[in-house]
């Protein structure tokens, strides 16, 4: 980017760094500025009683409104009843408005506005406003610069019209001084870091000080409860191996499963939807199944058509089929198998966004995936007993 050559000036730091090399994985701070432009409006009365008395007072002649300030200025409105020139006297009004104090080159938008007397609201508007965009602001350069109309009405017509009621008339003036200024970055600010409430609300649970209340929980583990009780703290899905002190991702999800019913059972919408999330992330044929039976049972319809997907592609159904949670899946929802055969015969190979996964280590065991302790015969999120099934 060039710079103005200004007399005087030396480059700033950032003009320095746009000629040094970008150094790849270095910070290259960025800044910027805006210029705002806009304007500063007030509006002004000016009533004009004994208008037939004001005639014959000569050309160049006027009546002055009282100065009004708007934008920082003073403002005056001159009204020529016989003309400002000579050469319209007796044909023409001429209509003014000057600057009345102190300034030079002052940018400003204006309006003038004879009001119609008799409620029709045919007013004569000459206006500055509406055509901003082609000509931009009027400059005034001193005290005194005027603009307005040397021919703004003939004298004939103002005097036939209902812009004159009982010898009196009313002007509207509005002026418009535009100002600008630049916004750069705030030099001076105090930084304000990301909360961490939720984590120090995790850390005061973890601690238990103060800690006068014991929970009595029937029908959810007490890993599910704690998982549950952490995302109320902190608005986070819970660490789940931290948890559980497993790396297992076939216990993992176990785990998710039982958070995902528990979540439904209390209405914490926002965990259902963490959860259905991670199922549909960590899915595979091994555990798409019980998944499927979880999410037929709960109404997670989402969730139940992802599996169906993954569950009838050519490449993960005969393994998805020889999964203990399929046998299961056989026995308690049945309608679910029109489904997928459904979805195997109308699958699109080349819109399927899931590839199968190494099939892992941990069997499923039940509706709801088993319990997350081992043994030989377990209980699932209902409470139903479900005994471990070999393979023949």
């Amino acid at each position: 980017m060039d710079y103005p050559n200004i007399p005087g000036r030396s480059p700033n730091r950032r003009e320095q760094a746009m000629d040094a090399p970008i150094v790849p994985g270095h910070d290259d701070e960025e800044c910027g500025s805006t210029s705002i432009s806009r304007t500063v409006n007030g509006s002004h009365a000016f009533t004009i009683s004994g208008y037939s008395l004001a005639k014959g007072m000569g050309a160049g002649k006027f009546i002055t409104s009282d100065v009004f300030t708007v934008g920082g200025y003073d403002w005056a409105i001159y009204f020529y009843p016989d003309g400002k020139n000579p050469e319209d006297s007796t044909t023409y009004v001429s209509v003014f408005i000057a600057l009345a104090s102190d300034g030079s080159d002052v940018r400003a938008l204006f309006e003038l506005t004879l009001v119609d007397q008799s409620g029709k609201g045919k007013h004569k508007v000459h206006s500055h406003f509406d055509r901003a965009l082609q000509s931009g602001p009027y400059t005034l350069k001193y005290r005194g610069s005027m603009w307005g109309y040397k021919r703004f009405l003939r004298r004939a017509a103002l005097e036939t019209s209902d812009f004159i009621k009982d010898d009196c008339l009313v002007m509207h003036c509005t002026v418009g001084v535009v100002r600008t200024h630049t916004e750069g970055p705030k030099q001076y600010r105090i930084p304000i870091p990301p909360s961490d409430m939720g984590q120090r609300l995790k850390a005061l649970l973890d601690s238990e000080v103060g800690c006068d209340i014991a929970f009595v929980v029937e029908d959810v583990d007490p890993l599910i409860f704690k998982a549950m009780i952490l995302f109320i703290y902190t608005d986070e899905m819970p660490d789940l191996r931290e948890i559980t002190g497993s790396s297992s991702s076939g216990t993992l999800t176990n785990v998710v499963q039982h958070l995902l019913a528990a979540a439904d059972r209390y209405n914490l919408e926002r965990l259902k939807l963490l959860c259905e999330s991670k199922l549909c992330q960590e899915i595979t044929a091994d555990t798409v199944a019980t998944t499927l039976a979880l999410a037929e049972q709960h109404q997670f319809g989402q969730l139940k058509a992802m599996c169906l997907k993954f569950a009838a592609h050519p490449t993960n159904l005969a393994v998805v089929m020889q999964s203990e949670g399929f046998r299961h899946l056989e026995e308690s929802c049945p309608s679910l198998l029109s489904e997928l055969l459904k979805a195997f015969v109308t699958v699109d190979d080349s819109s399927d966004r899931f590839s199968s996964k190494k099939r892992g280590s941990g069997s499923i065991y039940g509706l709801d995936t088993g319990p997350i302790v081992t043994g030989a015969e377990h209980r699932d999120i209902d409470g139903r007993r479900v005994r471990r099934r070999n393979l023949r």
